[in-house]
């Protein structure tokens, strides 16, 4: 079999799974968080933290929730790696720096899972599983609620109740992705995933000495770590690493689990306002960018341009040979179109044009399907910022499911859709203008401006992945890249919240004649095209100077 035919079959075997989970998965979320009634662990759990779930929040209230609550995960999280080198199950690694304790604190809150260390050498066992993984859980939970208010603020008229945070935080890890991470870890164990706690050995002799290796919960934590769209590995090498994903079967399992939960929000999404097709729309929309990104990459990276990629059947490099070029390039776009950052290739090794797509796809605002509910509420974003175009150029005030948007609904949007790219544009010079980060570079030229581009592209969009070649472990880098991930994180959050709040507020305007349909063919279109040239007119400087320079001149 081709390399090519392989890597079109994964695909189409990929996308058979998701639209068989479609439903169901979709169905059982809007039950989750339309259900009146609450399990005995929720209530547990309400009353331990003192709070009452039947209380419905106005926007700021469930503002404040949300930022309370990713402080405190913070806090915990920065004080748990700064104790490591006193707390038991260590294994011997000392406490982490100050800065790099900030770095990962706010990276694993912000679920973005960026990672300046190594993690097999630096974070031990109770740092990974209590801390680490605990965040994959919490930090999914809270983009789900977020999307799940904003829904609500379409769905509902004139009270401004977009439900109850800790109501939908709890439910989010209680209801779904606790059985799903379950279900998932049994099946990387069959596949060869490792799950012990055992501490550091030697698995080998070789001429230039030992190799040690520490075990460690890996297939939990790589569960909700996909599942969740977080990103983190166990190890430095992450998904490439046989003992997180040691098979071509596992290998397609963990994009399914960090594609499915993005993917059936859109039916939660159709169910909740009371329109399937609705959801079918922004599924559409989903899809058709993550297919069109997917044949893109493939072409770049199985496009010979010599004897070399002749022989080995694509561009290779930096990829691992028991997935080859189409798992490989399948991998990279659904980890960069969602806010995931796990890696299974070193996404620097792919061609210039390749390294781009990678990049774009982050730059998109990561919303074909998206992270774990921020694809879907960053979908909804734009599709506002759609019907506005829309209405200008029909010369009526747009509308949508049933909502005017308005003058406080589009400074809203507009500002979602610019705070991202100031933060990665803004950084991004200032790190190449000072004379010390460029210091950690690996390449010049081109390709390393790449590798700055990439970075705070990643950290901004709270994607987590890495270009490989910088050395990120810096204070300059730890600092900016964590600034980045809050900020990127959490003022779109306020905009998104503050726009459910207004829509809310409003009174449900009847559908006429000249409403613009938004579950046609013809929205879809639209929605991509708008989603194409925002982007493209924002970073289309920064791309030329970087990925698409090196890809011409290759």
């Amino acid at each position: 079999m081709s390399p090519v035919l392989a890597g079109i079959l994964q695909l189409l075997a990929l996308i058979a799974a998701l639209a068989l989970v479609h439903r169901p998965l979709g169905d059982h979320m809007a039950r989750v968080y339309s259900s009146d009634r609450h399990l005995r662990v929720e209530k547990w759990i309400y009353k331990g933290i003192g709070a009452d779930p039947d209380t419905g929040m106005r926007w700021p209230a469930y503002l404040r929730g949300v930022l309370a609550f990713s402080a405190a995960g913070v806090l915990f999280l920065y004080l748990l790696q700064r104790l490591q080198g006193v707390l038991p199950g260590s294994l011997g690694f000392s406490s982490i720096d100050p800065d790099q304790a900030f770095n990962t604190a706010v990276s694993f809150v912000t679920n973005t899972n960026w990672q300046s260390y190594y993690g097999e050498q630096a974070m031990g066992h109770v740092v990974q599983t209590a801390g680490l993984a605990v965040q994959n859980f919490l930090s999914a939970a809270v983009g789900i609620a977020v999307a799940v208010a904003l829904v609500r603020g379409f769905a509902r008229s004139r009270d401004g109740d977009l439900g109850n945070f800790w109501a939908d935080l709890v439910r989010g890890v209680v209801r779904i992705l606790i059985p799903l991470s379950v279900v998932a870890a049994i099946v990387l164990v069959a596949c060869g995933v490792i799950q012990n706690f055992s501490g550091i050995h030697e698995v080998g002799q070789f001429s230039g000495g030992s190799q040690q290796w520490n075990g460690g919960a890996v297939a939990s934590q790589e569960a909700i770590k996909e599942l969740g769209t977080n990103g983190g590995g166990y190890f430095n090498a992450n998904s490439a690493h046989p003992f997180e994903n040691p098979t071509p079967f596992s290998n397609l399992f963990e994009i399914f689990l960090l594609l499915v939960v993005p993917f059936s929000l859109t039916r939660t999404f159709g169910r909740m306002v009371g329109s399937l097709r609705q959801g079918y729309a922004i599924l559409a929309t989903m899809a058709t960018i993550w297919v069109g990104f997917v044949a893109l990459m493939m072409w770049t990276e199985f496009a010979h341009h010599g004897p070399a990629f002749d022989l080995a059947g694509g561009a290779l490099e930096g990829k691992e040979t028991r997935f080859g070029v189409g798992a490989s390039s399948i991998f990279a776009v659904s980890t960069t179109l969602t806010s995931t950052g796990a890696v299974d290739s070193f996404h620097s090794s792919f061609t210039g044009l390749g390294g781009g797509i990678t990049m774009l796809g982050m730059q998109l605002g990561e919303i074909a399907p998206g992270g774990t509910g921020s694809g879907l509420y960053g979908m909804l974003v734009m599709a506002v910022i759609a019907v506005f175009i829309a209405g200008l150029m029909v010369g009526r005030t747009p509308e949508y499911l049933g909502k005017k948007i308005g003058t406080r609904e589009i400074k809203f949007a507009a500002l979602y859709i610019l705070i991202t790219p100031a933060l990665v544009l803004v950084l991004t010079a200032a790190a190449m203008a000072l004379p010390t980060p460029g210091n950690s570079m690996t390449n010049t030229g081109a390709h390393g401006f790449s590798e700055i581009l990439y970075a705070y592209t990643s950290a901004a969009n709270n994607n987590g992945s890495a270009f490989a070649g910088l050395n990120a472990d810096t204070q300059w880098f730890n600092t900016t890249l964590g600034v980045a991930m809050l900020l990127g994180r959490f003022l779109p959050m306020v905009f998104v919240l503050a726009l459910a709040g207004s829509l809310a507020g409003q009174k449900p305007v009847p559908e006429t004649a000249g409403t613009l349909r938004t579950d046609k063919p013809l929205f879809t279109g639209l929605l991509v095209g708008a989603i194409l040239v925002i982007t493209g007119l924002t970073y289309f400087p920064a791309l030329a100077l970087g990925p698409l320079a090196e890809g011409l001149a290759s």
